[in-house]
């Protein structure tokens, strides 16, 4: 059994590569199967795997889940409905604030709400101010744009109310003062869920979407992983691993 691995951030880094090919000899694997054996082929690989989160054909999988012949399984560090307009972009270019406001709004909608991030030339960490000269950031496509409709389904769960929604991650070299990432909710009225919405929506893009920035210093560049290790329940609710 063959399946088609894909690394991202670090684990990239140290594979030297982005993609691998590994065999299995058994046509009934699980998840840990296929990260034992990339581990045992690939040495330098072995530690970051330990806490490396799964995919499996673009949607979080778990130690037991089966990996069949022909199935993509990427491994990479922890970590985005209606007749309403929505817009989900993994975007080199940058973003432009005033069209995707006109995007996602109508004459009926009176308010939106928009949080972009950017590029920060200065960290302070523990007291000590560290300086940053650009970021680079890449995402595991096609499951970052599933993901970022996935964020859209729960928004409009909680915040009926919420009209037109945009969800644009920047991928790529990103200098100081850049905006990164945005989320915009519109509604008709500022007190029908607009802010709530864009706050969790930047919240829950920082766990699901498989997205990484390199940050690169004076002295050097590191990736920087996330906290939040994934559970069944960040799984798109209706998508489940086939078994």
């Amino acid at each position: 059994m063959n399946v088609t691995i894909l690394l991202f951030a670090t684990l990239k880094d140290r594979a030297g590569t982005d993609r691998l090919s590994v065999s299995l000899p058994t046509e009934q694997a699980t998840l840990s199967d296929v990260r034992n054996r990339l581990a045992g082929e690939h040495p330098a690989l072995a530690e970051s795997l330990q806490a490396a989160v799964g995919a499996i054909n673009q949607e979080f999988a778990f130690a037991g889940d089966p990996v069949h012949d022909g199935d993509e399984v990427a491994f990479f560090p922890p970590v985005s409905g209606g007749t309403w307009p929505e817009i989900y972009r993994v975007a080199r270019d940058p973003i432009d604030l005033n069209e995707l406001t006109r995007a996602i709004t109508s004459p009926a909608t009176g308010a939106v709400c928009l949080f972009s991030g950017a590029v920060r030339g200065e960290t302070t960490i523990n007291d000590t101010r560290r300086a940053t000269v650009r970021l680079e950031y890449e995402a595991y496509e096609p499951m970052a744009l599933a993901k970022m409709q996935q964020v859209a389904a729960e928004i409009r769960e909680r915040w009926p109310l919420v009209q037109g929604i945009a969800i644009v991650q920047r991928i790529g070299r990103l200098e100081v003062g850049e905006p990164t990432v945005l989320i915009a909710c519109a509604s008709g009225h500022r007190d029908q869920g607009c802010f709530e919405a864009a706050r969790y929506g930047i919240d829950r893009l920082k766990e699901i979407v498989p997205v990484w920035k390199k940050e690169i210093r004076p002295d050097g560049s590191q990736w920087i992983e996330g906290h939040h290790v994934p559970t069944p329940e960040d799984r798109t609710p209706d998508r489940a691993v086939q078994s």
